[in-house]
């Protein structure tokens, strides 16, 4: 992108946020989606608040240091910083809740990141500090870019951010999100592919620790694959929690949607899409999960050879026998959230809009209910709920209550 190209995309940022915020939503112009619906979430912020509120720094420091991020951080961090000071970047590393925790800074962007709070302690959710990469990052749990005035507060018009979220292998819960900030004119087109590489980076590097099996869970009881997808992302072989990494995870999902099998090939394309990944890396993970399975996987094509039940089966099974309330309590969220498999990003809307259109209906109170926990910004679905609710129904005023928090 040329430097012309640059400056007319600032303007059209400028003019479309100038109107949000002077008239309102109705005359705000075109803008992606995903910032027009930030926008709205940061009403309860001044466009021009000057910094991002500031945490307890001791209970930070403490948050930090017990936090597995730190130990993971801690080993790559030579990578991250080369890859800041080599692009004059600030780089941060949040909580769940996205609070920063760590952040390293080229000179340039490290005294730009000082005067508005982007410190650890600083708190970039939307509401704190309105819309930025990290806050939409962390509330979508997917990688996200916010370029100049795409920001609500003005104070960081002159900044692009890319932020990645960064998972729990075991688990699949997200941990917080990793961001890249620059100024505006230095915004590169790969600068989120770039954050999606360091958020890998710092989930390989995650300690060993963590992917034990937690305390109190039980497998299982049926013999074979057991994989748990939605969500969340578990694992279970005859009962016995498989420790895998997250691409395994996402090759057992697309061999259990695939039970005829797959060749290299195909696999390869469903996993990684156009990305320039070789089949050498991929036959690697393969042979891993080979081993994991006790050799329960065969090749050309690949194919798993033994009882595979999924959590992605038993819901679209409930959705078709018309039991919703079953299929909502059994869909656990988000296909493998943060996953960047194109065949998986495809299933997890194909199977998200099915529990959705499902729901419209046939809106069970109960089914909404547990609905709005998973999808809490989707008020479409509460409101035709309500609409089929006597008013003395006992769920109606938490439902109320759920669309009054998600406008608020």
């Amino acid at each position: 992108m040329t430097s012309e190209d640059l400056h007319a995309r600032r303007v059209s940022a400028v003019r479309a946020w100038t109107r949000f915020v002077s008239e309102g939503e109705e005359q705000a112009e075109a803008v992606r989606p995903e910032i027009l619906r930030s926008w709205q979430l940061s009403g309860v912020v001044s466009p021009t608040v000057t910094e991002a509120p500031l945490d307890d720094e001791a209970d930070t420091a403490d948050f930090w240091k017990q936090s597995p991020l730190q130990t993971a951080v801690e080993r790559v961090q030579d990578e991250l910083r080369r890859t800041a000071e080599d692009g004059d970047l600030v780089i941060a590393v949040t909580d769940d809740q996205t609070r920063i925790l760590w952040t390293y800074g080229g000179r340039v962007m490290r005294r730009k990141a000082e005067t508005v709070n982007f410190v650890p302690g600083g708190r970039w959710d939307e509401r704190s500090v309105g819309t930025n990469a990290l806050a939409i990052a962390g509330r979508t749990a997917r990688p996200s870019m916010v370029f100049s005035a795409e920001h609500y507060a003005e104070v960081v018009h002159n900044w692009v951010c890319w932020a990645a979220p960064v998972f729990d292998p075991v688990t699949g819960r997200s941990l917080g999100v990793i961001d890249l900030s620059t100024t505006w004119d230095r915004t590169h087109p790969i600068g989120l592919a770039t954050a999606r590489v360091m958020a890998r980076l710092i989930e390989a590097a995650l300690p060993s620790d963590r992917r034990t099996t937690l305390a109190g869970d039980a497998g299982p009881a049926d013999p074979g694959l057991t994989l748990t997808l939605l969500g969340t992302a578990e694992v279970w072989l005859d009962g016995q929690r498989l420790l895998l990494n997250r691409r395994q995870t996402e090759i057992l999902a697309l061999l259990a949607m695939h039970p005829a099998g797959l060749s290299v090939e195909h696999l390869h394309s469903l996993l990684y899409g156009d990305s320039s990944v070789t089949t050498s890396t991929l036959k690697a993970e393969v042979s891993h999960l080979r081993s994991a399975l006790a050799g329960q996987l065969s090749s050309r094509p690949y194919r798993l050879t033994m009882p595979v039940a999924t959590d992605v089966e038993e819901v679209q099974r409930l959705l078709r026998r018309g039991d919703v309330r079953a299929a909502v309590r059994a869909y656990g969220g988000d296909l493998l959230p943060g996953t960047d498999s194109p065949a998986l990003v495809q299933m997890g809307d194909y199977l998200a809009v099915s529990v959705r259109e499902a729901l419209l209906a046939n809106p069970d109170a109960d089914a909404v209910l547990r609905y709005s926990e998973l999808a809490p910004y989707d008020t479409a679905v509460v409101e035709a709920c309500l609409a089929t609710l006597p008013v003395h129904h006992p769920v109606a005023p938490l439902l109320k209550g759920k669309l009054a928090a998600s406008d608020g």
